[in-house]
């Protein structure tokens, strides 16, 4: 049982992949309505810390612990994750052939064990500008743009109420009307007190998010406030050169 006031804790957590260090005792704590975004350059290793907390196959860390409501989950298979409350939204969402929007939506639904509810799913797809019209029947394959199954797999989550979600990158591909639906759908995740761990490399997201940590070859380096995350990743930071600085302001300022 861990203690501490975080529905979401990552604690001391570290992912060796192929003799690659990925993630280096990295720990981070999120509460219950909280947007905490994870900001950094490519290849810092934020889908990789999102893939470990929701227990993919091959993030298996090489040290530390993830913790869910004070419980250790770190050795949980995903789906008994993903039951506990805890959700991601991919940032290349998947295609799934044959199987409509409306049915997409309502089985997710019912793997949660949740009431099918159409004037709820209707609402959902609405959440994201999308024309439940116009999409129910439609299948999900390569007729719908990256952008509109991002968009689609929000709203399954949305409907889903998960405790927390995980979204990886939502911003990557959409235009800039479906970009403020996606900030309409964070706001709506605050508001149902889901806990919201935002993966991002823009700092305009960071504008959604109440703290804001920068991630750098895996390592935390800076965190806090929002703004100043994201000036600082703007202007002063150089990707991943000097750490060692960075990382004693951050200790100066713990």
């Amino acid at each position: 049982m861990q203690s501490g006031s975080g529905i979401l804790q990552v604690s001391d957590l570290s992912l060796n992949i192929d003799g690659a260090q990925i993630l280096n005792s990295l720990s981070l704590s999120v509460k219950s309505g909280e947007v905490q975004a994870v900001i950094g350059p490519n290849g810092s290793g934020k889908s990789s810390l999102a893939s470990t907390i929701m227990g993919l196959e091959g993030y298996n860390p090489d040290r530390g612990e993830i913790y869910f409501e004070g419980e250790a989950i770190t050795d949980l298979d995903t789906h008994l994750r993903a039951q506990r409350g805890l959700a991601l939204a991919w940032q290349h969402p998947a295609r799934y052939e044959g199987v409509s929007v409306g049915k997409f939506l309502a089985l997710g639904l019912k793997g949660r064990g949740l009431e099918i509810n159409e004037e709820k799913i209707r609402w959902a797809l609405e959440e994201v500008a999308i024309n439940p019209d116009q999409y129910l029947d439609r299948d999900i394959d390569e007729t719908l743009s990256g952008g509109e199954r991002k968009r689609i797999e929000l709203a399954s989550i949305l409907l889903m109420e998960p405790k927390v979600v995980i979204l990886d990158e939502p911003d990557s591909g959409v235009d800039v009307i479906a970009l403020n639906n996606i900030n309409k759908v964070i706001s709506d995740f605050r508001e149902q007190g889901t806990a919201v761990v935002l993966i991002t490399h823009s700092e305009e997201m960071l504008d959604l998010a109440d703290s804001a940590a920068l991630l750098c070859e895996g390592e935390i380096i800076r965190k806090g406030d929002p703004g100043k995350i994201a000036d600082y990743f703007k202007d002063d930071c150089d990707p991943c050169g000097d750490r060692e600085e960075c990382q004693v302001e951050v200790k100066e300022s713990a």
